[in-house]
């Protein structure tokens, strides 16, 4: 074979940041360096693999086909390089996951996988759904944990386990007194929410699909415990997942509105890109995942330590 390994892993970077210079500095090498290695597998192979547009490198078709091939190549390779230096084939791990999951689950997986595991290297990313299926998509992460669909048709979904999202308030809201509230009642209240392009807000944007217009939302917050604050203040009412809540409920320093008009289950979902090469890690964290929740009917019925 022509091309080497470190070119494919030059060849990589530059596709994943479309850069020459931002992908040498995640390699530690010099731009240079990045750019002789790019320039070399393009003239072994002739074959041009990128479109240029300034500094800007975009794959092109070709550089498309073999992206996926070359990622794989490249986990195989990490993968014969552990056994060959006497670790067990569980060598890195790059998970993403949302913050309901990252914040309740992903970290008590990680930790028992590293048990298992102790020579593995495994980076947690907890960002909202959009970004996760993002970097899957451009094999940043090796796979996803999330809260939201998605619909990338490179991407493979599988479902994990359901969730469910619940409206919620202060103790001392006028609404923690009432038994079921109208679809009405709700529309004039202020609202603490998600930020757009989380799973969570998809699910209330769904759920209140004709309705949206008509709500007053006060504050729009990136993280679950923020929204969980706000709404104990009495800044308003707020609507995440149960498994987050479900200590404070237990607490009485929040409270569960009953909402029957509102439909707001949902699912957990694996997902990875179609065409990446499942290295034995993958497996492993993915069955140590399903076990987690095996005869669980609802996330907040996983048994945890104590959430603050």
């Amino acid at each position: 074979m022509r091309f080497t390994l470190r070119q494919l892993q030059v060849f990589v970077a530059v596709a994943q940041q479309e850069s020459v210079s931002r992908a040498a500095g995640l390699l530690n090498l010099s731009q240079s360096a990045a750019s002789t290695s790019i320039t070399e597998l393009e003239r072994q192979s002739s074959c041009q693999l990128f479109d240029r547009a300034g500094k800007r490198l975009s794959l092109n078709a070709l550089g498309k086909q073999l992206l996926p091939q070359a990622v794989a190549m490249l986990d195989q390779a990490k993968e014969i390089e552990d056994l060959l230096n006497g670790k067990s084939g569980f060598g890195s791990l790059s998970v993403g996951a949302t913050l309901t999951i990252g914040n309740y689950l992903a970290t008590l997986l990680i930790g028992g996988f590293m048990q298992r595991h102790p020579e593995s290297q495994v980076k947690l990313h907890v960002q909202n759904t959009a970004n996760i299926v993002q970097q899957v998509a451009h094999y940043e992460i090796d796979l996803g944990l999330i809260e939201g669909d998605c619909s990338h048709p490179d991407i493979e979904v599988q479902s994990w386990v359901e969730d469910e999202l619940v409206v919620f308030c202060a103790p001392q809201h006028p609404l923690a007194k009432r038994g079921s509230v109208t679809m009405d009642e709700l529309t004039h209240e202020a609202w603490i929410l998600r930020e757009q392009g989380s799973g969570t807000r998809l699910t209330f944007d769904q759920a209140m699909r004709h309705h949206r217009s008509a709500l007053n939302i006060r504050l729009e917050l990136e993280h679950t415990e923020a929204i969980k604050r706000a709404v104990e203040s009495g800044l308003g009412i707020g609507c995440i997942s149960r498994l987050a809540l479900r200590d404070a409920f237990r607490r009485g320093s929040l409270v569960p509105v009953e909402t029957p008009d509102l439909d707001l289950a949902r699912q957990f979902y694996f997902i990875w890109h179609k065409q990446k090469y499942q290295t034995s890690a993958m497996r492993e964290f993915l069955e140590l995942c399903r076990a987690f929740t095996a005869g669980v009917q609802r996330s907040d019925e996983i048994v945890l330590p104590s959430i603050a």
